[in-house]
């Protein structure tokens, strides 16, 4: 991910200041998994004096502070100074910042290493969209996070259990043959209606530890920012890969240290912004969600509340709950 911070005075100030969207962007990032970062520090022409390192080396030591804060290694992130408005650094370098010795930005990205892609695991997809397409039915939308989807292939959509067919997958208009994890694709289901799945269901191959429903999960909550404290009982919403789902906090049965995991507390009253807990979660509504060391997509997520992201968390463990499974024709036939 390309972090990008404002070099202008009194700009870079507001965006790492306590409600300011460096932090909050930071911090989502060290969340959702991004473990790779470059922060490019644009606007460089319009400090005062323009293009000054000072400012850019004052930027650096602040940004560095709270990265490592969030959890990230600064001396492994490269810190670019670039201006977007005149294009210094960006693919080329600038005779304007001759005292910056680094990459460009462009050539900073090309220095990340590529993720390897879960493709062993057993599949999940988390539906982003389902559209209905004439002549050809209903198509659901999303990215593969683990495993292949293939055409042929019998998938059960949790949380519901509905079991059927994939008659074609495609991406981009162009038929596939299968798609890997990180690929955006649509791929079209027998004898299913647009109303049996939505965004937030999840996708799974229906012989290969196929997804279900959760009655309740643990997980290690991290509050990064909420102005009062949290209690048994509070139920915000979650973000947990494409599903929005308000959870209720059933028990923050133990407060943790948030680098080491150990104990601190047993059944403490409340917790506060700073504080990590592990905590029982449940959904109001039917959710699928897995355990973070499984299926790293779908075993974390965000607590918004109040329009800002005032806790994150990682699910330790997850209490399945079976359901009457319905399958369609052709999956019928397919067993």
């Amino acid at each position: 991910a390309i972090l990008i911070v404002a070099a202008g005075t009194g700009e870079f100030e507001a965006g790492i200041g306590k409600n300011g969207q460096t932090r909050e962007h930071a911090l989502l990032a060290f969340t959702l998994g991004v473990k790779q970062m470059v922060v490019g520090v644009n606007k460089i022409d319009s400090t005062s004096p323009a293009y000054s390192e000072k400012r850019f080396t004052e930027i650096k030591e602040e940004v560095s502070i709270y990265l490592k804060k969030v959890g990230y290694n600064p001396e492994k992130i490269q810190f670019v100074p670039v201006s977007g408005w005149v294009g210094d650094n960006m693919i080329e370098k600038s005779a304007n910042l001759s005292w910056f010795k680094g990459p460009t930005l462009l050539s900073a990205l090309d220095n990340l290493r590529a993720p390897k892609r879960p493709v062993d695991k057993p599949l999940r997809l988390p539906l982003q969209d389902v559209y209905k397409i004439s002549g050809i039915g209903t198509v659901p939308v999303g990215r593969v996070e683990t495993g292949l989807l293939k055409p042929g292939m019998v998938v059960t959509f949790a949380p519901h259990g509905l079991t059927t067919e994939v008659k074609s997958v495609e991406m981009h208009h162009e038929t596939l043959s299968e798609a890997q994890p990180g690929d955006n694709v649509g791929f079209n289901c027998k004898n299913i209606s647009i109303k049996d799945i939505k965004r937030g269901y999840v996708c799974s191959d229906s012989k290969n530890d196929p997804a279900k429903e959760c009655a309740s999960f643990n997980a290690q909550v991290i509050v990064m920012n909420h102005p009062g404290q949290i209690s048994n009982g509070y139920a915000p919403v979650l973000d947990c890969h494409t599903a929005h789902i308000a959870c209720k906090f059933e028990s923050i049965y133990e407060k943790v240290d948030r680098r080491s995991g150990k104990a601190l507390e047993e059944a403490p009253k409340f917790i506060k912004t700073g504080d990590a807990a592990m905590v029982t979660l449940i959904p109001n509504k039917p959710m699928c969600v897995e355990v973070f060391s499984q299926y790293a997509p779908l075993g974390r997520f965000a607590v918004r509340d109040m329009r800002q992201t005032v806790a994150v968390g990682i699910i330790k463990g997850v209490e399945k709950k079976e359901t009457d499974a319905k399958a369609t024709k052709s999956a019928q036939k397919k067993k």
